[in-house]
């Protein structure tokens, strides 16, 4: 059986979050850059929600790239940041014996997030998949790279390779399934309605204006009923 027909659960997967440091982001010129850092904090919003075991590996903090972004490290602020000196995150130890732990539990589905996609995230992909029977998900809109053709190429090279290509959105909702899981219901469509764009608006709309909810959101607090209504 193909392995990559199986979708992705809160029980096969786990979450790489490569180089997301501002120094990095500096230099994407293939998605707006406002846009990446708030898919890339809405990916890592819901991997903790889904209890993904998650990741964080650094390159050159002190010298170069920066930390981490603090939005990010707001969602995981028990992470240990695993610092590396190669652009390869797949030559690290640390790295390497992380993905390992939660693969041994079965979480051999490896959900990549990372800056730049034509260098940190396809030679860890590559070098991963050929040491490994992992499979590797690469968020292209949790990516950046330093522009538009390195984005494609470097993307066409590793679905060349076997990478299956996903946006963080896609890979949210793959975690959730079905709507009646209601234990997290809640806490996804926060996250939709906060990172979502259009599709967090319509929430919003939906909420208010077709159920008539007593309860409304502001400022990203539930507060009573809107006195205009």
């Amino acid at each position: 059986m193909n392995a990559k027909l199986e979708v992705l659960t809160p029980q096969n997967s786990q979450l790489l979050l490569i180089d997301q440091q501002p120094q990095m982001a500096f230099g994407v010129q293939s998605i707006d850059r406002q846009t990446l850092k708030n898919n890339v904090v809405g990916l890592g919003k819901g991997a903790k929600l889904f209890g993904i075991p998650t990741t964080i590996t650094t390159v050159e903090t002190q010298s170069f790239s920066g930390h981490t972004y603090p939005e990010l490290l707001a969602v995981f602020p028990e992470n240990d940041i695993l610092e590396r000196s190669s652009m390869n995150s797949w030559d690290d130890q640390n790295v390497r014996d992380a993905l390992a732990k939660n693969a041994a539990q079965g979480r051999k589905k490896v959900v990549v997030s990372g800056l730049w996609t034509e260098v940190c995230n396809t030679t860890f992909a590559l070098s991963c998949m050929h040491d490994t029977d992992y499979e590797i998900y690469m968020v292209a809109d949790a990516s950046g790279a330093t522009s538009a053709d390195a984005q494609k190429y470097a993307m066409d090279r590793m679905v060349q390779a076997g990478v299956v290509p996903v946006t963080w959105q896609q890979v949210l909702l793959e975690w959730q399934r079905d709507w009646a899981r209601r234990e997290t219901y809640n806490a996804v469509m926060d996250v939709v309605r906060e990172h979502s764009g259009a599709y967090g608006m319509g929430v919003d709309y939906a909420y208010t204006m077709l159920h008539k909810s007593a309860e409304r959101v502001r400022h990203g607090k539930t507060v009573g009923p809107n006195p205009a209504t």
